[in-house]
């Protein structure tokens, strides 16, 4: 081992943007759907000492001596988001005839500007870099302050946050309600960087001490949080999940409205599973209604007669504002619309955080003359509503919905989900096709039920939808590419292990305890050494 380290602190040029690279790209393999995590024992020891050799010249100023380091976190961060990112070249390609010039700034251009942040955490990690365990707190803590920043910085994008990789099954998914996301990142980092240490030996029994004790407790804190039963039910809530399957070369094809309004109406109105009651409520995915309310209200009349007393639905649909058209100057709203046994909207919450270039143009006025428009989510631009609010079901129960990519971010649920009883996913992640985007998609919201102890019902168009208890355990789902519906009973009485604010100190005070770490060693190793 300390000749295999050897030769990767001494890798030069190419070589050694080669090999940060790939180390990146192999590091996916631990995300959804493939969940191979030991590959991060190998990614982030090479990672390790790739940074033990990034070092500058000894008349050069501080800045460039840390030019080695920002571009080895660089090319394992490139590796890493081309790797795992590179799916969403496949929304491009729905309409290909108008979209395909795009395919290079998203494959290669969105895991180019991602990479900055890796760089960033690798310039981080190397101002406190000691010769020792020292260095794998610098990693740990320079990664889980770069993960919390990619989850607002530039409208936000915490997609496949390391983290997630220390979490392929429930089992291993409930450290998160203690830590959050912002310590369970750091903490991944420190444990999968600690093979790193076999090289040298310097603090190697320490190091073994911690791995052994932190996999422990993480494991046997999840077996303890399974086996133990939740409070009983407060309210059960029948649900019926459709997911159509619809093709989206068809979405928006007047033509083929109504048959898939008619698909819809026939998955919803069919008679329950067997042993199943009829459902309460009725979760249908983003957008699934193909036409606007304002223009269609023999819809609303349709799904009227077909809702049975005391059932509602949850639709995604694109709300209208304002004028009739684009041109009398109407805005849309991605929303969610609850919709009553009377056929009445008796609710609606419209899309917060939308997604740049898929549902609305940033700097729209400069970026349209040089013919750059929004790239995938539909015929208009959308507008951001103001506030999201909670949905009340059928027996008083309180359902807060998230549309797509919202259900990301942990702070965004994290703060709404309090007053909820309830998450509520609906999203279309049928621009992506079956490859991995869908799987890394369902991961990322299956862990916010875990986070914030609440159920979480998802309906997406194409899969993955799917029923998922406040522990993370899949109750009920359909697969990617799969037409159907599935009846699941769900029982709210799910609460926080411990409260939001308090799993964000609790992720705050890990990673900061990784800075004193590193910094004490490293002003040690200073002293020492003067």
């Amino acid at each position: 081992m300390e000749r295999l380290a050897g030769r990767i602190i001494l890798l030069w040029g190419w070589r050694r943007a080669l090999v940060a690279f790939l180390a990146g790209a192999l590091a996916v393999l631990a995300q959804a759907p493939y969940d191979f995590f030991a590959v991060c024992f190998v990614s982030f020891p090479l990672l390790v000492w790739l940074l033990d050799g990034a070092t500058g010249e000894a008349s050069d100023s501080w800045l460039r001596r840390l030019r080695p380091a920002f571009a080895i976190g660089w090319w394992f961060g490139f590796g890493y988001f081309l790797a795992g990112l590179w799916w969403i070249g496949e929304a491009l390609l729905v309409e290909a005839d108008s979209f395909a010039w795009a395919l290079p700034f998203a494959v290669v251009g969105i895991p180019l500007a991602l990479a900055f942040f890796y760089g960033f955490a690798a310039v981080v990690a190397r101002l406190l870099w000691t010769n020792d365990i020292g260095r794998i707190a610098a990693l740990a803590f320079a990664f889980g302050l770069t993960e919390w920043l990619r989850g607002f910085l530039f409208t936000g994008f915490p997609w496949n946050a390391v983290g997630y990789a220390a979490m392929p099954v429930p089992l291993l998914m409930q450290s998160v309600s203690v830590t959050g996301m912002i310590g369970m990142n750091a903490l991944a980092v420190f444990v999968f960087a600690m093979p790193a240490l076999l090289a040298a030996r310097r603090h190697l029994r320490l190091g073994l001490v911690l791995l052994a004790a932190l996999v422990a407790a993480h494991v046997g804190f999840g077996y303890f949080r399974l086996a133990t039963p939740d409070k009983p039910a407060t309210h059960n809530l029948d649900v019926r999940i459709v997911q159509p399957d619809v093709d989206l070369s068809e979405k928006w094809d007047a033509s083929v409205r109504d048959r898939i309004f008619a698909t819809m109406m026939g998955l919803s109105a069919a008679a329950p599973d067997p042993g199943h009651n009829k459902p309460q409520l009725i979760l249908w995915p983003e957008t699934s209604v193909p036409f606007l309310f304002t223009e269609r209200p023999d819809a609303l009349t349709a799904l009227g007669d077909m809702l049975q007393p005391g059932q509602m639905l949850i639709a995604g649909v694109v709300r209208e504002e304002g004028g009739s058209g684009a041109d009398a100057g109407s805005r849309y709203y991605n929303s969610v619309v609850a919709i009553d046994d009377k056929g009445e909207i008796a609710d609606a919450v419209d899309k917060v955080h939308l997604v740049p270039f898929g549902e609305y143009l940033p700097f729209s006025g400069l970026l349209s003359r040089f013919g750059i428009e929004q790239l995938v989510a539909g015929p208009m631009n959308f507008a951001a509503g103001n506030e999201r609010h909670p949905i009340v079901l059928p027996g008083g129960i309180s359902a807060l919905p998230f549309i797509c990519y919202e259900v990301i971010f942990p702070d965004l649920v994290a703060v709404d989900a309090t007053s909820s009883q309830l998450i509520v996913n609906v999203t279309n992640d049928a621009w992506f096709g079956d490859t991995p985007g869908p799987y890394q998609h369902f991961r990322q919201a299956q862990i916010r039920a875990v986070e914030n102890g609440l159920p979480l019902l998802r309906a997406a168009n194409n899969g993955i939808s799917a029923v998922v208890d406040t522990r993370g355990r899949i109750v009920d789902a359909l697969a990617v590419d799969a037409r159907g519906a599935i009846d699941v009973r769900v029982p709210i009485s799910g609460q926080a292990f411990i409260s939001a604010g308090q799993r964000r100190i609790n992720g705050m005070l890990i990673m900061f305890l990784f800075a004193v770490i590193a910094l004490g060693l490293n002003v040690r190793q200073r002293l020492r050494v003067n």
